[in-house]
């Protein structure tokens, strides 16, 4: 998985999120969870590779990190939700668990 940021000029920050083919575990939909909506599912896109990408764009300062996790929906109709291997770092979440974080600041 990878997680790359473009800043732009008009102080905003592009994030595109790609999860690997083996990361992806065969899943037929993975959808991105980010507190920058709400934790309100946003797809990615299957690509002809195996892996999947989405992009997310957030005011640059707004808050200094965001957290993200991933949601996989397999042909069975079964779920599991995931962090980035690769995240920046990770915090814990309500649920017992971690969180991704990615920041929303130049470093």
């Amino acid at each position: 998985m990878s997680v790359c940021k473009k800043f732009t000029k008009d102080n905003k920050v592009t994030v595109t999120f790609t999860i690997k083919k083996a990361a992806a575990q065969n899943a037929a939909k993975i959808d991105l969870l980010c507190e920058h909506n709400g934790w309100q599912p946003v797809a990615m896109k299957a690509q002809k590779n195996g892996t999947f990408r989405g992009s997310i764009t957030v005011e640059e300062g707004a808050q200094a990190a965001y957290q993200y996790r991933f949601k996989y929906t397999f042909a069975d109709n079964s779920v599991k939700y995931d962090n980035d291997w690769d995240a920046e770092r990770y915090v814990s979440n309500p649920f017992g668990g971690d969180n991704s974080v990615f920041s929303a600041v130049r470093e």
